[in-house]
């Protein structure tokens, strides 16, 4: 791996397999957080005991997403994930501000799990005789770490994040056997509720699936690996159906599992008395005390692994918006310079950390809650932005291949996306409906960030009109279509 005299032209190289991708996908997922986080509250505020179930559906409504999403792989040659899908599919503009909307999602979605994790490791420290610290300096901390396993090569990222993803997972299924192999924690035995369509649809179901799509986020990065897998049109989309089969698969039973230790009804009461203790609880009443402190440990390395994995998305778009080979390419080239040892973004890694950085001392010095309004806040802005990148993504697929008939079979070309558009706006409509509740309460936030991410992707797609930019795009759409001589869609597809 080198770079080129100007620095400009390097390549991201690597040897992922769909083994090393799925453990990132999953870690930025953080099972841990998501299980003992975002299960209770979905129990309490969404649709009860049902809220197993809910899993089932998004994970149902994102595989169909994924048929689409997979049969363009090898039709798009570069990296950058949902933009240059869409540009493919909805033309150059719309990939440009799909783009710009994906790195205002991911940079919301880091610094929501940045606040997470300065609170809970200030409080895991304190809480074993440790120096009562603010929060900031843990997240500063937390930072500084990921800057630095961002800057080197990523299979020392995947490393990482497989330890710490195994171990979280491990811990969490040890309690779910332990559970169903005693029938539940209960009189009422193993939970039923959960199998029961009436049910679903009890309490507020609408408020259910936006808190089981979040823990989502990130699943998409299968593709934004491209460059450093061993063989991308075969490893990107084992990596994607494996992710979101493992992710749903996990968090239905995990969350089943949990409803039956307290029973239906038990299970809605002990989450809304206080959520954020009820998997550690359980954990300490299933096995022990011991390994309820563990699973307070791990609950912080389950946070940073979120936050490893998304940092590496987010440098990974922000390199693609600057690779002249891109048909994204809208910001410096520089950004898009590889490591000559490393073989890592590592210019886009610097940048990401600075983002972080910012967005991070500005939350700080405004005297945000690191829990209740920079995580509570953030997170929810991001999901609306990674729910619509989604859709469109899915738009973009249905368009490709009805342009392109015979590219692939009618079901992964017009079938699946069109169903993932209609269940994918669904879950759009009722986010945005509900983004209020999302962060907090306040319209004023809502409105704002509504209008931040609208923004986004407007200012990308005018940006993708510049002069300046046009012409240097121009051979770069070319450059990124010639693998496709081919097939149908050549010069007229460049155009």
């Amino acid at each position: 791996m080198t770079t080129s005299p100007t620095g400009t032209g390097g390549r991201l190289t690597g040897s992922l397999g769909p083994g090393a991708i799925v453990f990132m996908v999953v870690a930025a997922a953080a099972p841990l957080t998501v299980v003992a986080g975002t299960v209770p509250i979905g129990i309490a505020a969404g649709n009860g005991a049902s809220f197993p179930a809910t899993y089932v559906v998004c994970t149902l409504v994102l595989l169909l997403f994924a048929v689409g999403f997979t049969a363009m792989t090898k039709h798009v040659r570069s990296g950058g994930a949902f933009s240059t899908y869409i540009a493919r599919g909805l033309g150059r503009p719309a990939g440009v501000g799909a783009a710009l909307l994906a790195v205002v999602s991911y940079a919301t979605i880091q610094l929501a799990v940045y606040g997470f994790i300065g609170a809970a490791t200030g409080a895991l420290v304190t809480g074993h005789g440790g120096p009562d610290l603010p929060w900031p300096v843990w997240s500063l901390l937390v930072l500084a770490v990921v800057g630095v396993l961002g800057y080197r090569h990523i299979d020392l990222s995947g490393k990482v994040l497989g330890v710490l993803l195994v171990a979280e997972v491990a811990v969490v299924l040890v309690m779910d056997v332990v559970i169903v192999a005693r029938g539940g924690g209960s009189s009422e035995g193993l939970a039923t509720a959960a199998f029961s369509p009436t049910s679903f649809t009890t309490g507020a179901p609408g408020i259910a699936l936006i808190f089981a799509v979040a823990g989502y986020i990130g699943f998409e990065a299968t593709a934004i690996f491209r460059d450093e897998a061993r063989d991308p049109d075969r490893t990107v989309p084992r990596a994607t159906y494996a992710a979101l089969l493992v992710i749903g698969v996990f968090y239905a039973f995990s969350a089943w599992a949990l409803v039956s230790w307290w029973g239906d009804a038990g299970a809605v009461a002990r989450a809304a008395a206080d959520p954020g203790t009820m998997v550690s609880e359980t954990a300490t009443l299933v096995l022990g005390s011991a390994v309820g402190d563990v699973v307070e440990v791990l609950l912080v390395t389950s946070v940073f692994a979120a936050i490893l994995s998304f940092h590496n998305v987010l440098s990974r778009y922000l390199f693609t918006l600057g690779d002249p080979d891109s048909e994204v390419a809208v910001l410096p080239a520089g950004l898009a310079r590889a490591h000559s040892k490393h073989a890592s973004p590592h210019v886009a890694s610097v940048a990401t950390t600075v983002i972080g950085l910012v967005l991070l001392a500005g939350c700080a010095v405004a005297g945000l809650d690191p829990v209740n309004e920079i995580f509570t806040w953030f997170a929810g802005m991001a999901v609306v932005g990674l729910l619509a990148l989604m859709l469109l993504t899915s738009l973009a697929a249905l368009v490709f291949f009805s342009r392109h008939r015979g590219l692939a079979p009618a079901w992964s070309g017009l079938v699946a996306p069109t169903l993932a558009v209609v269940g994918l706006g669904v879950l759009v409509v009722m986010t945005l409906d509900n983004l209020t509740l999302l962060v907090g309460g306040s319209s004023t936030v809502a409105a704002v960030f509504e209008v931040v991410l609208a923004g986004s992707f407007l200012v990308g797609a005018v940006v993708a009109g510049l002069p300046p930019v046009t012409s240097a795009v121009s051979s770069a759409v070319t450059s990124t279509t010639a693998p496709l001589a081919t097939d149908p869609l050549t010069q007229g597809e460049s155009a």
